[in-house]
């Protein structure tokens, strides 16, 4: 029996480890082909004019023109571009952190009158298609002489910050022990004391998973720009990019050095915040639910 045992324990450990072999070879490899694209667009922006059209391509450059970068920075106002682009999402994401947060905690912790009916609603909200609401907002805006702006971009964040978030941050809010909010009560808090001093510290990793969402949504952003602003002054890099693509089709490579400068600061945040946005869908209910 103990003999068989140990068979039987034996043979289980090597399925568990083929399995997981198999498992992190099968990520591996999706995860070279989702950045095949990412690689083909690094490469094509160091290499000559006319090479992305070479057959069969090259995947290793003979050698890499990084002035390739300098000459498309200098060939449109990307500078105007960017700033407008980091005005927009920073705004924007301080927004949805600081009215979703406030919103999350108060349909997880409060009781008020129809509070499970307004949260009903705050969530039907996410299966209304986006495109309904673009030609109210775009009278609304005109009506208050917006158009032109980066106010459309980035104001309504702080209005509810988005259903998506507070729905997040609620369940995550839900996960925390009363007991904390009953003893400060207890001891005299009050209710913004207890959100601003007990609750809001220990958001750390959904807040980071919010960030990171929110940064992502307003940095890639093109048709809220391609509605709401016209002058080149107001553009941002996505919309920015879309006209220098009419402007130099010729010019892959420097195309792709112009979508470089979109693509690099996504990769930077993601690595940067990884294990956090990671930590905060677990943390917050999504993950497993």
């Amino acid at each position: 029996m103990t003999r068989d045992r140990a068979k039987a324990t034996t043979s289980l450990a090597v399925r568990k480890a083929i399995g997981q072999v198999v498992a992190y070879t099968a990520l591996t490899v999706g995860g070279m082909l989702c950045l095949i694209p990412l690689y083909w667009t690094f490469i094509s922006s160091l290499r000559p004019s006319g090479w992305e059209l070479t057959f069969p391509p090259k995947w290793i450059p003979e050698y890499f023109l990084w002035e390739n970068y300098v000459n498309a920075w200098g060939s449109g106002p990307f500078l105007i571009y960017t700033r407008n682009s980091l005005t927009v999402t920073i705004l924007g994401t301080l927004g949805s952190l600081a009215t979703s947060s406030v919103s999350a905690f108060g349909f997880a912790r409060l009781r008020f009158a129809s509070r499970d009916v307004l949260f009903a609603i705050i969530l039907s909200t996410m299966m209304l298609p986006s495109w309904v609401t673009i030609i109210p907002k775009f009278v609304m805006f005109k009506e208050i002489g917006w158009i032109d702006t980066l106010y459309p971009l980035w104001v309504p964040a702080w209005f509810g910050g988005g259903a998506f978030y507070i729905f997040m941050m609620r369940q995550f809010y839900m996960t925390l022990p009363v007991e904390m909010e009953e003893a400060a009560r207890v001891d005299g808090a009050s209710t913004f004391r207890i959100y601003l001093q007990i609750i809001l510290p220990l958001t750390g990793p959904v807040l980071a998973s919010v960030a990171i969402f929110s940064f992502i949504r307003y940095w890639n952003d093109f048709m809220g720009p391609l509605i709401f602003t016209n002058k080149v002054d107001t553009r941002t890099l996505a919309l920015g990019l879309r006209f220098f693509r009419n402007e130099f089709t010729t010019s892959v490579n420097l195309m792709m050095c112009a979508s470089m400068f979109m693509t690099i600061p996504v990769i930077i945040l993601f690595f940067a915040a990884q294990r956090y946005f990671v930590r905060g869908v677990v943390t917050s209910g999504l993950a497993g639910r």
